[in-house]
């Protein structure tokens, strides 16, 4: 199958096929050509450039044609951080918000990460592939292209294997990319409150080698925040995950200055994520990294909580990604362009930082910016055609709606 999309106002996103990441002020570098053609072969990008070009592209017999005239055609978003995996929504605790209750008082009531577990255990595999499927979907149908999906409301053996066989059934279902992270270390279930270190050895010596042997996912994440796991124990559990072959991930700093941060780049993470609490020495140490740090302004959002300094870690020349945090208690919303929007709006970033930051970084976050995240030859033809908009900045400047007319996924 063959696609061929002309009369593109602006392809926006073209980075060099070896970009794999952007860092500081590459962010605000968006190369866009205006007036453009892009054509897909199979999924991929075969060619494109300037439609006066267009006459040596080598162009297929009867290709399926879309006109976007007046519109812009740039990269799918690539979700670096989600919880879309669930069994009930926790709308009864976003009363409790707005109540007053803190998202520390209402985990010790026994919600939070705790109510998720318990509803998913008595829930069956069945019932959470069908409705994470809808969510794939949803979220597909508003950009996203590749997608992280994290376990850790299972907090038992069995539960946590469902969590990650049902990610594994949903990448067989999905056209979506998948990556898959263990986070067992979710939180401490209610029954080892008083004996941690017993649930850590099971999350180290049962579920890490059943998971490893049954291939189920691609990275460890530790919630490493005051109150549930300590820079120590994090570091326990990201180097047992390294001898299965799991690479780190880490919830950092989204209550406080918890050490997640360095516990992160001590082990090698591939990102650290949330980091609405961040000061001089955790950017300093991002700095010398090459860990990315991942900022999920939708759940700052939700829970009103400072948002990360973007612009501070811009100018210290990190690399940042955005993601959505898609979960059930913090950030119900899989919607990227929304995400871009607070970036921008909150966290003082560019439009074509925001963009980058949700394209190309995203899918380093998930080790895939070999093959999404840029328009570049030879890269996976997962694409967004905007609706008829004057300039990208349209994208978060309209926060209440998608100026999204067509998602391509796997060029189809």
């Amino acid at each position: 199958m063959s696609l061929l999309i002309k009369n593109i106002k602006a392809l926006a996103g073209i980075h060099p096929i070896d970009k794999l990441i952007l860092k500081g002020s590459e962010l605000n570098n968006l190369p866009t050509i205006e007036n453009a053609f892009l054509l897909t072969v199979g999924d991929k990008i075969k060619s494109f450039g300037k439609m006066e070009e267009i006459s040596a592209a080598n162009i297929p017999n009867t290709p399926n044609e879309i006109d976007a005239k007046g519109k812009f055609v740039f990269p799918s978003f690539c979700d670096s951080h989600t919880h879309l995996v669930f069994a009930e929504t926790r709308e009864s605790e976003f009363v409790d918000k707005i109540s007053g209750l803190s998202y520390e008082q209402i985990a010790a009531k026994g919600g939070g990460i705790l109510n998720s577990a318990k509803k998913l255990s008595i829930t069956s595999e069945e019932e959470l592939v069908e409705s994470a499927l809808n969510r794939l979907q949803e979220v597909q149908s508003q950009g996203t292209g590749a997608i992280e999906i994290k376990s850790g409301y299972g907090l038992s053996i069995e539960a946590e294997l469902k969590m990650l066989r049902v990610i594994r059934k949903l990448k067989t279902l999905s056209p979506l990319t998948i990556k898959s992270t263990f986070l067992g270390a979710h939180a401490v279930p209610f029954e080892y409150k008083n004996n941690r270190n017993e649930y850590i050895r099971i999350i180290i010596e049962e579920m890490m080698p059943r998971i490893a042997d049954e291939g189920l996912a691609d990275y460890c994440d530790v919630f490493c925040e005051n109150g549930f796991y300590s820079p120590e124990e994090t570091d326990k559990i990201l180097q047992a995950g390294w001898k299965h072959n799991l690479k780190p991930k880490i919830h950092a700093n989204q209550l406080a200055i918890s050490g997640g941060v360095q516990a992160g780049v001590r082990n090698n993470a591939i990102s650290v994520d949330h980091l609405e609490n961040i000061g001089d020495k955790e950017i300093y140490i991002l700095k010398k990294s090459n860990t990315i740090a991942t900022m999920l302004p939708t759940a700052a959002f939700f829970l009103r909580l400072p948002y990360p300094p973007a612009r501070r870690m811009i100018e210290e020349n990190l690399s940042i990604a955005l993601a959505s945090d898609f979960n059930p208690g913090s950030s119900p919303s899989g919607r990227m362009s929304f995400v871009i929007s607070l970036a921008c709006i909150q966290m003082k970033m560019t439009p074509e930082e925001a963009i980058n930051a949700s394209t190309l970084n995203g899918a380093a976050a998930m080790e895939l910016s070999n093959d999404f995240g840029s328009i570049a030859i030879g890269k996976r033809a997962n694409l967004i055609i905007t609706n008829e908009i004057s300039s990208i900045a349209n994208i978060p400047y309209f926060f209440g709606r998608d100026c999204i007319n067509r998602v391509i996924v796997n060029g189809e």
